[in-house]
């Protein structure tokens, strides 16, 4: 029995060494492969940014050749028309871009209390007309009565006072008479001008008092072009001369103009002058409210470097560029002397011929490498012609190779 439990004992003890063993084997095995692993991983290699950007050549240029501003196209006289007299308004005959014919009928009132009226003022006109009549009848018979000194000159004399006191009333009620005919015309509104209807103040129903804005009608014979002065710009425009306007329907063609009319009083809401740009009677396909450009050529300009707003780089209340040099950059403060159109002028701190980065400037960092744009579409198109020509020599060397073997084949066959 001892001896059973004995043998069962070293049993155990030989079971648990063996686990011991396997256990230090694995852990083992497991440093040894994490040693491999490691002694055949390669180091990471840091890759530098390099950050794409635009830029431009910095070169001498004229500050300003041309000022150009925005403007439309509009009439020169635009009539706000009325009615002469009271009414209602019975019919509208025109609509808003109606073009309309000197003498057209545009609006018409209630004609019923003017022909009333005018019904009034002839019979008042037939009754003057009598009066005086028989007072002139009367005055002949006196006279001839006083040819036979039948009656005294002073009867004579009463007579012919009535007779003229008659005539006048008479004149008076023709001359009330034809201003009743003018007011039962002025019923009918009717255009002064050929031109085109640009607004309707007024509809079928409304009662309007004499004088009142109805219609509006622009004239088509006079057509200018009004632009916004800028107040430091005012002083020059005066003094130039050769002025061009282009429709921005009709980029191409350029209309000589000439300089009518520079308001003395600035916009109260744009603060700008209004400059009216008289164009040619002659010319056509123009509409009103198109879009327009004025351009005044100035006749010495000077010289200065310019670069666009987006190549500019504001830090600390100082203005700054970056400047390409060996493909890395570098910011450089400059001091700006003023604006031309959208561009600044460099009044300090560039030279011509330098490079300065126009697109991308606030994720730039001083000696950052940078790429080219443009460069870059250049050198990948010569890379990948290249590669192209590399492929085609390789091919056909292959293809040179092959067609021997294949002919000494045929010969030993």
């Amino acid at each position: 029995m001892t001896t059973f439990f004995k043998s069962a004992f070293g049993l155990q003890n030989i079971q648990s060494n063996s686990l011991k063993l396997t256990s230090r084997t694995h852990k083992a095995l497991s440093l040894s492969a994490l040693l491999v692993l490691c002694a055949c991983s390669k180091p990471v290699e840091k890759t530098e940014d390099v950050r794409p950007v635009r830029v431009m050549t910095i070169a001498l240029e004229p500050a300003t050749s041309a000022l150009v501003f925005s403007g439309e196209v509009r009439p020169k006289v635009e009539s706000r028309l009325g009615f002469r007299v009271n009414g209602k308004i019975v019919a509208r005959l025109v609509e808003v871009g109606t073009t309309v014919k000197r003498g057209q009928v545009l609006m018409r009132l209630d004609p019923q209390d003017l022909a009333l009226a005018q019904v009034q003022a002839q019979a008042g006109m037939s009754a003057a007309e009598s009066n005086r009549d028989l007072a002139k009848a009367e005055l002949k018979r006196y006279q001839e009565l006083k040819e036979k000194n039948f009656v005294s000159a002073t009867v004579l004399d009463s007579k012919e006072t009535t007779y003229k006191a008659a005539q006048a009333s008479f004149e008076q009620s023709v001359a009330v008479y034809k201003n009743q005919l003018n007011q039962s015309s002025y019923t009918s509104l009717v255009a002064d001008a050929d031109g085109v209807v640009t607004s309707v103040d007024a509809e079928v129903g409304q009662v309007v008092a004499a004088g009142t804005p109805v219609i509006r009608v622009a004239q088509t014979s006079d057509i200018d072009v009004v632009v916004g002065i800028p107040e430091d710009k005012v002083s020059t425009i005066r003094q130039l001369t050769d002025v061009s306007v282009r429709l921005w329907a009709n980029k191409g063609e350029a209309i000589p103009a000439k300089l009518r009319e520079l308001s003395p009083i600035a916009d109260p809401v744009t603060r700008t002058f209004a400059a009216k740009l008289a164009l040619p009677p002659t010319q056509k396909d123009l509409k009103l409210g198109m879009t327009a450009s004025a351009t005044f050529a100035l006749k010495d300009a000077p010289i200065a470097i310019k670069l666009p707003l987006t190549a500019l780089f504001q830090e600390k209340n100082v203005t700054s560029v970056w400047l390409v040099e060996a493909g890395a950059v570098r910011l450089v403060p400059i001091v700006i002397s003023g604006s031309s159109g959208q561009s600044v002028l460099v009044g300090a701190g560039l030279n011509p011929g330098q490079v300065v980065v126009t697109a991308g400037v606030h994720q730039l960092k001083v000696g950052q490498k940078v790429s080219i744009l443009g460069e870059e579409a250049t050198t990948d198109t010569s890379s990948a012609k290249a590669r192209a020509d590399e492929e085609k020599k390789s091919k056909g060397a292959q293809n040179g190779s092959a067609t021997p073997t294949n002919s000494n084949q045929g010969a030993s066959k």
